[in-house]
């Protein structure tokens, strides 16, 4: 059975690296991206299963990168699990529209983390 790959978004390193870990351990490949403009190319050319995307990146942000793999019929349908340090309300309105599996919110208990990736899979 092939590794599900998932597609971590984020511009925190320390977070990366736990995240590597966390999922490795599980059994998941994992792949990263520090920025919008890196995701969209990493999306293109290793396929993710799901992807776990911060709002606040540089370059291109979250919402917009989003909205950038929405527009490809191939990641139309990719899991997204948004990780904000911004409340859900804030930001659900923003990303109603654009068919995100979760929300959650940073600090995160990486094993809630995992119990989403596994549902949205």
């Amino acid at each position: 059975m092939d590794k599900k790959k998932i597609l971590v978004v984020d511009d925190d390193p320390d977070l990366l690296r736990m995240l590597k870990l966390r999922m490795e351990s599980e059994g998941y490949e994992f792949l990263s991206a520090q920025d919008g403009e890196e995701m969209l190319k990493i999306m293109k050319a290793k396929r993710p299963d799901a992807v776990l995307l911060d709002i606040m990146l540089p370059k291109v942000d979250g919402y917009t990168a989003l909205r950038e793999m929405r527009k490809e019929d191939s990641f139309k349908d990719t899991p997204v699990i948004v990780m904000t340090a911004k409340e859900q309300k804030k930001v659900g309105d923003l990303f109603a529209l654009e068919k995100v599996a979760f929300f959650v919110e940073k600090p995160f208990d990486s094993k809630d983390l995992l119990e989403k990736i596994k549902e949205v899979l």
